[in-house]
């Protein structure tokens, strides 16, 4: 086993972690990061500052700690993408970040491929996926250098190689999922058939050496952040789920390592590529969970996700919450729909709309869950949770109200992080099965059902219609 600093670039704060050989975290350093929200759905990071987090946050975590490092390891955004100069290293354009719809009109104009890329890439032609975003820099902002992922762009500024993992390579609409391969027919689909891409590498490999963090270090055990907490969670078994509650609410269902493709409207993508095996996974994605409680923070609803709970009122009193502040992801994939209160009066509070907030991010997950179960073939028994918002009782009880389930809460604010911990144990040390490379754990708390099931049947049918509504007027706008 390994001392491995893990560094958990997100889009809300950049997370470094050291943890040694047992599992024990010997220093934790978050250094935020803050998106910019733009009219016309734009969202943008500047990659300096993504760069400078990671470095002062992995540095203060290794100074901290005072170990000895054996690897270090990454995980990304996933979706978010940036131009940049191959042979500085300096960006070109801003980071264009995963919850960014201004590609949609690039998703548009190649509707009459939308079948295609579904077949071949279990994803939906969609502006959450990286391809059009990448042409949406290519047409707007520059022609120059290289666009990709900014995991890409990360480890090109610490090791100089040219490289992405296959599990992010899988977010990106232009990689066949049965070979996890680039596709040239999705390329030029794309209109990037001419572009320079980085080597997808395994999950498990090693890929370069850095000596940003004081000696020289290999870095290696990359993946994108969702499919590190999948395997953080102890997911390896079909039909195993985990959301995890972040900027976004993220639902990933293990489907083993037969390609699969969604019939309920999720994505289906690589989980992760471990000693020459493909596990795959399907995903669905609440867009803004955290950044809907920042919303209500910026009204002055509360002061930080901390008061939810006090805040929250016991019932919405018929308040309806969409909060479909970046669009709508699966399965319904309406990136132009926008999020909606309904069901007020003048009787009501503050209270009752952060209420009716996190019922409306409970009942998306829901939905989520319940479409996974129809493509697996089987309901989900539980559901295991992680991410910042699991600090909710009333967000975690509202959920496992309305899933009529179990919900078991991951003891660490870090699974991404010691999910990255795991794919670097596995590639340092070799023959080291993928189930004993994770950490070991169990819940912190779990929650069962209060909420009879014909109340919980009840609210999300009045949601389903509320939702409806949403997607309705906007079609019709």
């Amino acid at each position: 086993m390994t001392v491995v600093l893990a560094i958990d670039q997100g889009t809300s704060g950049t997370k470094a972690m050291v943890v040694d050989a047992e599992g024990t975290v010997h220093s934790v350093v978050e250094l935020p990061v803050r998106p910019v929200y733009l009219a016309g759905g734009g969202v943008e990071q500047d990659p300096t500052e993504l760069l400078e987090s990671v470095l002062a946050a992995g540095r203060a975590a290794v100074a901290e700690a005072g170990l000895p490092l054996d690897c270090v390891t990454l995980a990304n955004q996933g979706e978010t993408v940036l131009a940049w100069d191959p042979r500085t290293g300096e960006p070109l354009s801003r980071a264009i970040v995963w919850q960014d719809s201004r590609s949609a009109d690039v998703c548009a104009a190649l509707a009459p491929y939308a079948d295609l890329v579904a077949d071949r890439t279990g994803l939906v032609l969609d502006p959450y996926f990286s391809a059009p975003k990448m042409r949406w820099l290519r047409d707007r902002v520059t022609g120059d250098g290289v666009v990709t992922t900014s995991d890409s762009w990360l480890l090109h500024r610490l090791t100089g190689e040219f490289v992405t993992d296959a599990a992010t390579a899988s977010r990106s609409l232009l990689v066949d999922l049965d070979t996890v391969r680039w596709a040239p027919e999705l390329l030029e689909c794309f209109g990037l058939a001419d572009e320079a891409l980085p080597r997808i590498a395994d999950c498990d490999e090693l890929v370069g050496e850095t000596t940003a963090f004081g000696r020289p270090v290999p870095v290696g055990g990359l993946v994108v952040d969702q499919q590190a907490a999948l395997l953080a969670q102890g997911c390896l078994t079909p039909g195993e789920a985990k959301c995890t509650f972040g900027t976004g609410a993220f639902l990933l269902a293990n489907t083993g390592t037969t390609p699969f493709r969604s019939r309920a409207g999720l994505s289906a993508s690589v989980a992760w590529r471990v000693r020459g095996e493909t596990a795959y996974c399907l995903d669905g994605q609440v867009p803004t969970a955290a950044s809907a409680v920042r919303w209500l923070q910026d009204l002055g609803l509360l002061a930080g996700a901390g008061e939810l709970d006090s805040v929250a009122a016991a019932d919405a009193q018929g308040v309806l919450c969409v909060p479909a502040f970046a669009g709508l992801s699966a399965p319904w994939w309406a990136p132009e729909a926008t999020a909606t209160l309904t069901g007020m009066t003048l009787s009501t509070t503050a209270g009752h709309l952060v209420r009716a907030v996190l019922d409306g991010i409970a009942a998306q997950v829901a939905e989520l869950v319940d479409c996974a179960g129809t493509d697996i073939g089987a309901p989900v028994r539980r559901l295991r949770a992680d991410g910042g918002l699991t600090r909710s009782r009333v967000l975690m009880q509202a959920v496992a109200d309305l899933l009529q389930l179990p919900v078991d809460v991951y003891p660490s604010a870090h699974a991404t992080a010691l999910g990255a911990v795991g794919f670097a144990r596995a590639a340092t040390t070799p023959g080291l099965p993928l189930d004993r490379a994770v950490i070991d754990w169990t819940p912190s708390t779990s929650y069962t059902p209060r909420m009879s099931a014909d109340r919980a049947a009840g609210f999300r049918d009045r949601w389903r219609r509320a939702l409806g509504h949403t997607v309705r007027d906007k079609e019709n706008a």
